[in-house]
């Protein structure tokens, strides 16, 4: 049980200290100089967005067939790969100018919606992915689908908006 509790302890300073190490990062305004290829790095990050969201339909599958073994690897490649978005978004931020939205009228809107709606889901979701990791993996399976029933539906929205609004800002790209 303690080792139960310091482990959700450490979720809960992870859950609070990665937005704001981002943060922080995100507010250097002198940019860094990390070469040409970082400008390739949102493509990339909307294709490990894409990724991330079929490894969590693929994970679902397989758990409701009962397949934990491979419920277990999907999902796992789902939070490695939210992992290495979060490194290459951090990279791409560091390195590049922001990139303005120049779509007007309705589909400004919409890609605001999108934008935000996908920022602040991004935000609210890592505490329960967290969580929801950790008790699946312990195999503390009441405890995990208690907290997934809350992290699967925002963490796919937040793999699917992504790509949504790369594709949406995609043409006003500097290259």
């Amino acid at each position: 049980m303690e080792k139960k509790k310091d482990s959700l302890l450490v979720i809960n300073i992870i859950s609070v200290a990665v937005p704001v190490v981002v943060a922080v990062l995100l507010g250097i305004r002198s940019k860094l100089d990390l070469g040409e290829w970082t400008r390739h790095l949102p493509f990339l990050n909307a294709i490990i967005n894409s990724l991330t969201a079929i490894f969590l339909l693929v994970g679902l599958y397989f758990i409701k067939n009962g397949n934990i073994a491979l419920h277990k690897l999907f999902l796992s490649l789902g939070f490695a790969f939210g992992g290495l978005f979060l490194v290459f978004y951090v990279l791409y931020h560091i390195s590049n100018p922001s990139t303005s939205f120049g779509g007007e009228g309705f589909i400004r809107y919409l890609y605001y919606f999108v934008l935000i709606s996908h920022i602040v889901s991004s935000l609210v979701v890592l505490p329960f992915v967290l969580r929801a990791y950790y008790f699946g993996w312990f195999r503390m399976d009441t405890s995990h689908k208690k907290i997934v029933k809350i992290a699967f539906p925002i963490w796919l929205y937040v793999s699917v908006t992504g790509v949504i609004a790369y594709l949406m800002i995609s043409p006003y790209y500097i290259f």
